[in-house]
């Protein structure tokens, strides 16, 4: 899988190199938010962020390749305290702001040196590459080609420090000394680098897809050209499915590093067996439906009339492999079951090999994903790292016009599928739509989802089972999560002091979907516990009475003078928080971006010597002993 790519950029004297690198690379550029500009629909950036540090080290856990328009210095402290492991470090590269220098900081062996070499030819310098073996050869050897695993990169230092004091190379596959014809993208990686080749030479490079044990003389590569496919009875223990392969694997003399992927029918799609045999084989899960591995019939050996009339098939772990390596393939292992715990098989594997490396993004479909994302108030800054996550691994985005607006610093080639206010079952229904044909999906919220918000109307959608000409377990077949966002009862709770700071509840005065009766009972309930209410939806368009009505219940069981706090469009330019008496509680100054925020009979009023008033409910500290 390529990896993403992202130029980061601090300010506009280095926006022509930043924007000239993200072109020729076809990478994201990401800007400082309050120094490259982000209006109009030119914006000067893909992605925009606030905290620089706290960027880099994000997308540096992520795995992303970084390539900074900036001081060398910048990139090394924002990444230093994510340094680990070399093997697992991806490309750090320093550019400067007049494209005079290019210096791979880390990740050298990981493809930053190449990367630094590609930036280098088109701002036509030379690049600062200081591995010893890359200047001499001209390759990373623990760097190959798409679709190759190096077994041993634990060698590689030793190995490449024999080249440079004198030693040559030899060349070998599993059956042969020279180099076949087979795999030529890997021979030629080889063949254009300045390694000295020798036909008998002590250090050697294979290339193997059988389990060889390499050492500091022997690298081994293993080209990613067989698919596993598996089958499973439902509920079929990880373990039982990861046995099965794994020894499978092991008698057939197949290293693990050449799977490319594990393929199994769709029905499987959201089997954790499956998942978590992909994940020890440390590849993707791909699907594929009943016709695709119908279509197989002819070329599998142990076709099963039983397994046809269940699934519509004649074989899933025979077919899904053949599937997933094309016409050219063959199937180099057949169908084998598990001896199960209890005696009886519940899983079946089968092995194919195709003549070349496998592109599992080409292959079949992924395990759709709907993420639920909450975005907090409105303001980027208030946007949880989790759900930035989310958003940028989705392909597709879905929600509500205005809330897809609020999070555009964001967008990145995602298509956006956006929805009028009211439509949130429309929309709901859409996002698992199109996480059942394999997608990633982002259900946007604004707040928190699962408060007053999309992640509960999701969930009623699952259980329900209701869509519309198609099999109503597609939906329950998408991975689902969630992403906590900030709420705006705690942002009017953060910007007026802490009038939450003890027990509170949350009441919407939304009659469209629960009865005024059910809700002016827990109005009077909570009145009664005294207890500070955060009160959403208070008002729109057609709902004018019921905040006045909430109001005239409480003044039966709070003081007039009881502190109401108003948060309309908290976290937005238009923010406006005013703190007022509950008697002076006025329904025309609320509308439906406004959350009030009634305090209890212990809530204080207090005022500062600069003049700026905070509220906020004692906890009783006061009288603790």
């Amino acid at each position: 899988m390529t990896r993403r790519k992202v130029i980061f950029c601090l300010g506009v004297g280095a926006l022509p190199v930043a924007k000239k690198i993200a072109t020729e690379l076809e990478a994201e550029l990401h800007g400082k938010a309050d120094r490259v500009s982000q209006e109009g629909l030119k914006s000067e950036a893909d992605v925009f962020f606030n905290d620089a540090m706290e960027h880099l080290s994000n997308l540096f856990r992520d795995g992303v390749a970084i390539i900074g328009v900036c001081a060398s210095a910048v990139l090394i402290r924002g990444v230093a305290n994510c340094l680990k492991n070399k093997l697992n470090e991806p490309p750090l590269i320093a550019v400067a702001e007049d494209g005079s220098a290019v210096v791979p900081l880390l990740g050298g062996h990981h493809g930053a040196n190449d990367l630094a070499r590609k930036i280098a030819d088109f701002l036509e310098i030379t690049p600062a590459i200081t591995n010893a073996g890359d200047l001499r050869f001209g390759i990373a050897l623990d760097e190959p080609p798409e679709g190759f695993v190096l077994a041993n990169p634990e060698n590689v230092k030793e190995f490449t420090a024999s080249l440079l004091e004198g030693g040559s190379v030899a060349i070998s596959s599993e059956n042969s000394a020279v180099a076949p014809d087979c795999m030529p993208g890997f021979y030629r990686w080889l063949q254009e680098s300045k390694l000295p080749f020798l036909e008998n030479a002590k250090l050697r490079i294979s290339l193997a897809s059988k389990q060889i044990s390499g050492s500091t003389e022997h690298l081994v590569f293993h080209p990613q050209n067989y698919a596993v496919g598996v089958g499973c009875e439902r509920g079929t223990e990880p373990e039982e499915l990861i046995s099965l392969v794994r020894n499978t694997l092991q008698e057939n003399l197949i290293a693990p590093e050449s799977v490319a992927l594990v393929v199994s029918l769709d029905l499987k799609a959201d089997e954790p067996a499956v998942h978590a045999a992909a994940e020890r084989l440390n590849c993707p899960a791909r699907f594929f439906d009943a016709d695709s591995l119908e279509a197989q019939t002819s070329r599998i050996q142990n076709p099963s009339e039983i397994v046809f009339q269940e699934v519509g098939c004649h074989g899933v772990a025979e077919g899904s492999a053949l599937a997933a390596t094309g016409d050219s393939g063959i199937l180099r292992v057949p169908k084998v079951k598990s001896n199960g715990s209890s005696g009886v098989g519940r899983a079946t594997c089968a092995i194919a090999k195709a003549p070349e490396c496998l592109n599992p993004e080409t292959i079949g479909r992924p395990q759709g994903t709907l993420f639920i994302v909450g975005t907090g108030p409105g303001s980027p800054q208030w946007r949880l790292p989790e759900s930035e996550k989310m958003l940028r691994k989705a392909t597709d985005w879905v929600g509500y016009g205005l809330y897809l607006d609020l999070i555009s610093d964001l967008h990145n080639g995602q298509e956006l599928h956006p929805f009028n206010l009211g439509q949130e079952e429309v929309r709901a229904r859409h996002a698992l739509k199109l996480a059942a044909l394999g997608k990633t999906v982002a259900l946007v919220s604004s707040g928190d989802p699962g408060i007053y918000a999309m992640s509960t109307l999701i969930f009623e959608l699952l259980e329900r089972g209701e869509q519309e000409g198609s099999d109503p377990l597609k939906w329950q077949r998408v991975r689902v999560e969630a992403a906590p966002g900030i709420s705006a009862l705690q942002a009017a709770n953060a910007r007026i002091g802490a009038p939450m700071g003890h027990d509170f509840c949350t009441i919407s005065l939304s009659d469209l979907l629960t009865p005024w009766e059910t809700i002016e009972r827990r109005i009077k309930t909570a009145a009664e516990g005294d207890f500070v209410i955060a009160f959403y939806n208070p008002v729109s368009r057609r709902r004018t009475t019921q905040l006045a009505q909430a109001r005239e219940i409480l003044l039966q069981y709070r003081p007039p003078g009881t502190s109401v706090i108003l948060g309309r469009n908290l976290g937005r330019v238009e923010e406006k928080v005013q703190v007022i008496t509950l008697e002076n509680l006025d329904p025309t100054q609320v509308d439906m971006f406004t959350v009030v925020l009634v305090g209890s009979s212990q809530t204080r009023r207090l005022q500062l010597l600069n003049g700026e008033v905070k509220v906020y409910t004692p906890r009783g500290y006061a009288n603790k002993q």
